[in-house]
């Protein structure tokens, strides 16, 4: 069952007071937002997940509780004390330490296997929009046709508005998370 530990708790704020702009929370996300997202993915998809910024891994958990595979999961986290946990706490996932927001360095610009979805935990509000429209178009451009690009945010909008090459629809709001956060599920056209 998804949780959150002492020791999650104390990585998270050993990551949050180390580096405040990369964490982007007051908490690390609670069990019932991470249920939500990972509710946004079905498991009998085709393909591997992408995982952007897991953090303490309490997404990853709900991930595998819904049934995606963890040899399904490829994680990429930019702290390296927060890859050593997910890696050590998951070890049948793949874990990269690297940086979300250039996909093509840290995974390769190669046509491999399309994605069956994205699930980023990346606190894109604290970044400029056209660097969140990048990281969105990049990830849309590696799913399979109609695969779900699933995004949590603290604000009311999302954090990038749709386009004329994307969809974007409230999945959820989820009160059980310190501060409510926002489930948003961005798709290709």
């Amino acid at each position: 069952m998804v949780r959150n530990s002492t020791a999650e708790h104390l990585n998270f704020l050993r990551g949050l007071i180390a580096r405040p702009r990369n964490v982007g929370a007051v908490a690390p996300s609670s069990p019932a937002l991470a249920r939500a997202i990972a509710a946004q993915i079905e498991p009998q998809s085709q393909g591997p997940v992408l995982e952007l910024g897991p953090g303490t891994g309490v997404i990853t958990e709900a991930l595998i509780e819904r049934g995606i595979s963890p040899g399904r999961i490829t994680a990429i986290e930019y702290d390296a004390d927060f890859v050593q946990h997910i890696a050590a706490r998951f070890p049948d996932v793949r874990v990269i330490e690297g940086d979300a927001f250039d996909l093509d360095a840290t995974l390769g610009s190669g046509s491999g296997e399309k994605l069956a979805a994205v699930i980023s935990g990346l606190p894109l509000l604290n970044h400029p929009m056209a660097r969140r429209r990048a990281l969105i178009a990049n990830a849309l451009a590696r799913l399979a046709p109609g695969a779900p690009f699933v995004q949590f945010s603290y604000g009311w909008k999302p954090p990038v508005p749709a386009d004329a090459r994307t969809s974007v629809t409230h999945a959820d709001f989820v009160l059980a998370n310190l501060p409510p956060a926002h489930v948003w599920v961005y798709r290709r056209l």
